[in-house]
């Protein structure tokens, strides 16, 4: 097992960011690891690579206790920090042989990951005078470039244009066919192009630990019906009509109306519209995806 994390607790003074999570990830699979701000998505990455120690529990990394054997556990991890902390009066390259210095590995090790990352045309470039999307292949760069067993990505796709997008998700499924890799994201659309698996967490508990899949067939038995009114209702209203299991609301008088799959409530809700004076702008029934699925579990 490449990952695997047993009743992890993390304290801090009287706020528990972490409250016993369980889970593992084994070589060859790319994992989505899901949870809204402040859920215990950052925190939970800090433990398995060292940066933090746990409160309580057990976090290993290659069957490595990543408590007992800092320096051996680190040494199997790539990873790739949200903030992506760089040298940025250094350049490309001179960061990677500084980094590569630091592993013992030679010159070809560094010209594969320039051109690995799409890097060639910027090796001789300032860190610095980099965009976003750039800084990020070389913060991706420097993750893979000891040829790690298990990576640890934190929003690894931050600041990239759609091109890049493309780019880096074909060259994080390249690495996830031999390797392990955590990824954690906002981006859902990411999560279902890249991921086999999602775990999500929120208010520091793991809330779901499924293939996409599975998640989808675990909430296939519900409608969902986006609706715009023309002006205020109430949502504990809306959520009293008859069938209706949950209410999201999704912005000024537009909500996310979810119903028993055997019921659709598309007229029920025009007829309360009706009887409330209001005009429905717009409703259709949704094709559910993941990010209604996270919606749900996180609210």
């Amino acid at each position: 097992m490449s990952i695997k994390v047993e009743k992890v607790s993390k304290v801090y003074g009287s706020q528990k960011a972490l409250n016993e999570v369980s889970f593992e990830i084994e070589k060859g699979e790319i994992v989505g690891f899901l949870g809204p701000n402040g859920a215990g998505k950052s925190t939970m990455m800090k433990i398995l690579t060292g940066y933090i120690p746990q409160s309580s529990g057990v976090a290993r990394i290659c069957e490595l206790n990543t408590s007992d054997s800092g320096l051996e556990a680190k040494s199997k991890i790539g990873y790739l920090p949200e903030n992506n902390p760089l040298y940025l009066d250094m350049y490309v390259r001179e960061y990677l042989e500084f980094v590569a210095n630091i592993y013992g590995l030679g010159h070809d090790r560094i010209d594969l990951m320039i051109k690995k990352t799409g890097l060639s045309k910027e090796k001789h470039k300032l860190i610095g005078s980099l965009s976003k999307g750039y800084r990020q292949r070389v913060g991706l760069a420097q993750a893979l470039i000891h040829d790690p067993e298990v990576l640890i990505l934190d929003e690894p796709t931050t600041g990239l244009d759609p091109n890049q997008l493309v780019e880096i998700r074909n060259l994080i499924k390249e690495i996830g066919s031999n390797k392990t890799v955590m990824l954690s994201t906002h981006i859902m659309q990411e999560v279902e192009a890249i991921c086999d698996r999602v775990i999500i967490i929120n208010k520091g508990e793991i809330v779901a630990n499924k293939k996409i899949e599975d998640l989808y067939k675990t909430n296939s038995d519900r409608n969902l019906i986006s609706i715009e009114f023309n002006d205020t209702v109430s949502k504990s209203d809306l959520q009293n009509i008859k069938y209706v299991l949950e209410v999201i609301e999704n912005g000024k008088n537009q909500f996310e109306i979810s119903c028993s799959s055997k019921h659709d409530l598309r007229s029920v809700l025009f007829d309360f519209a009706v009887a409330n004076k209001r005009s429905v702008l717009q409703m259709n029934m949704k094709e559910q995806k993941l990010e209604d699925v996270f919606h749900r579990l996180t609210n």
